[in-house]
């Protein structure tokens, strides 16, 4: 399954680079809206430091886009109509699912419905170019530098963290009082009544 290619590259580095592109993304969101708000910020809407919509971006991007890459301004505005248009339609699937969207462009000039914004679009084409032409070989050099096996334990733990979060996150947006404490709790009223038993 891992060695499988999908346009002529082999699933591990694409899920690898996934994982990459999200932790880039929820870096480069959290030092922007730190400096914006002169306070650190954290941007990544799960427990862990990734924003996943950045990884999903960053490799479907790439896939998409890489064809454009000697011709920088259509690189530029495909790149960032194809990301608004990702940015978009993923806002109102969250709208939908969710009743909620984990980003509010209301105070952004030339915004539509809070979703999307100028201000982004413009920056989606300069990410378009950057992951291009400079940080997706960078990180595909990266990337298979790791042995087979280290990476694809990598990968199953990380996809089982992601899983495992977002079905915490969808299910506490949906209204649902998750406590993550009460497994806990279980165990130690389990442990305390075995030992009254046998004490």
């Amino acid at each position: 399954m891992w060695t499988r290619q999908i346009l002529g590259t082999e699933l591990i580095y694409l899920v690898e680079c996934f994982i990459l592109y999200s932790f880039i993304g929820w870096v480069v969101e959290s030092l922007y809206m730190s400096f914006c708000n002169r306070k650190w910020t954290n941007r990544g809407f799960i427990f862990g430091p990734f924003c996943p919509i950045y990884g999903f971006g960053g490799v479907l991007g790439y896939i998409i886009m890489h064809p454009l890459g000697g011709h920088l301004i259509g690189l530029y505005f495909f790149g960032a109509a194809l990301a608004t248009t990702f940015e978009y339609l993923v806002g109102i699937l969250m709208r939908k699912v969710l009743h909620q969207i984990w980003w509010d462009y209301n105070e952004k000039p030339f915004n539509y419905k809070g979703i999307i914004c100028l201000e982004s679009s413009i920056a989606w084409g300069f990410y378009a170019i950057i992951i291009v032409k400079f940080l997706n070989q960078r990180m595909m050099s990266l990337v298979t530098r790791v042995p087979f096996r280290v990476g694809v334990r990598l990968c199953q733990i990380i996809i089982l963290y992601y899983f495992l979060d977002f079905i915490y996150h969808f299910l506490k947006a949906r209204g649902h009082e998750i406590d993550l404490k009460a497994p806990g709790r279980k165990i130690k009223d389990v442990y305390y009544n075995l030992r009254e038993r046998w004490s």
